[in-house]
């Protein structure tokens, strides 16, 4: 990427992915509106729980747009060589157990955090380790950074279902979760971040997020593969927000400058109420394939209205149909899948 090409703009957008080091290197490519608000923010960040699905890209993204801010991420950096890469990115590493009261408390106080630890799949049968990561992680960094902005990961299943026609959640809605360990874990998440910020007195903010999407995991792939090997599509939940990652990251990065004491929750996601029918034959169309589905489509799911996030931040950069584009070159070239699905249609809350 050229030195121009540094500051994102739909006119760099590419036709496609040639592959993974193209996709990350344009899903953390700054905006300009990025860019300024952290030139706004006082001090330094730290991302804890960086080595998951988004913290990658997310902590890359922060360092590119404050290249004078000391980045640290934190994470067990169980994956190979994962360290080594986020240091060429001249984002500074800590390995970090986030169960250890110890190895929390060690983590230099720096004064605005990005929180995204957590637990979500294979809840079913390790339920306490869930609640652990979900509820007392939360708690031993709320006593280590009293003083701190925390801008913390939530979901969007701390709502309970709503009917499609009715716009979704919004962010002033309470969290009465939908049943299963995970999503009430979840609620327990929030609530704690904001109890520490009512007993400290320290910004922040519950980010409820709505599905990212990137090039091998998440909605769209979801959909987008199982249109291109002919599996049946079930539509019962039948309507989704998703948001392009790379967006999805700069906005939770800009909430630093719209946290509140105590904390608040943010509803981040796309602007469209997305029909999963609708979108499988878009991908169809693309592939040259004939969606097959199953079921019909209920009248509740889990929807939200990120209406305040877009009044904030304007909308999101990457349009839905650019993603539909993106993804169906990806996977009808059969390029790399984490096989890491996002469950989205799971209706009983077991992850």
């Amino acid at each position: 990427m050229a030195a121009s090409d540094t500051i994102l703009h739909p006119r760099m957008f590419p036709e496609s992915f040639a592959d993974e080091d193209h996709l990350e290197e344009f899903m953390s490519t700054p905006s300009q509106a990025l860019i300024d608000d952290l030139a706004a923010l006082e001090g330094d960040i730290a991302v804890l729980g960086c080595g998951g699905k988004m913290g990658v890209t997310l902590a890359r993204m922060v360092k590119r747009a404050a290249p004078k801010k000391r980045v640290l991420g934190v994470s067990r950096f169980s994956e190979p060589g994962l360290e080594e890469k986020m240091a060429s990115w001249g984002v500074e590493t800590l390995v970090c157990d986030m169960l250890e009261r110890d190895q929390v408390a060690a983590i230099p106080k720096l004064p605005n955090i990005i929180y995204m630890a957590g637990k979500k799949f294979g809840t079913e049968g390790a339920e306490s380790f869930t609640w652990a990561m979900n509820t007392v992680v939360p708690s031993l960094v709320g006593e280590a950074f009293p003083e701190s902005r925390i801008v913390a990961f939530s979901t969007i299943l701390v709502f309970p279902f709503s009917n499609v026609h009715h716009q979704g959640s919004v962010d002033s809605d309470p969290p009465y979760a939908t049943s299963g360990e995970y999503a009430n874990s979840c609620v327990g998440r929030e609530r704690t971040f904001e109890y520490y910020s009512r007993v400290n007195g320290n910004p922040a903010r519950n980010i409820r997020l709505a599905y990212s999407i990137d090039m091998r995991y998440g909605v769209l792939h979801e959909v987008g593969s199982q249109v291109w090997r002919g599996e049946p599509i079930d539509v019962t939940t039948g309507s989704v927000n998703v948001i392009w990652q790379g967006d999805a990251n700069s906005q939770i990065a800009r909430a630093l400058n719209h946290c509140t004491s105590p904390a608040s929750p943010l509803i981040i996601s796309g602007p469209e109420t997305i029909s999963i029918r609708a979108l499988a034959q878009s991908f169809g169309r693309r592939l040259g394939k004939d969606p097959v589905f199953t079921g019909s489509e209920a009248e509740t799911c889990c929807l939200v209205n990120a209406g305040h996030a877009a009044d904030l931040f304007g909308y999101p950069m990457v349009p839905l149909e650019r993603m539909v584009t993106w993804v169906a070159d990806w996977v009808a070239n059969d390029k790399l899948s984490w096989n890491k699905p996002c469950h989205y249609e799971v209706r009983d809350g077991v992850f």
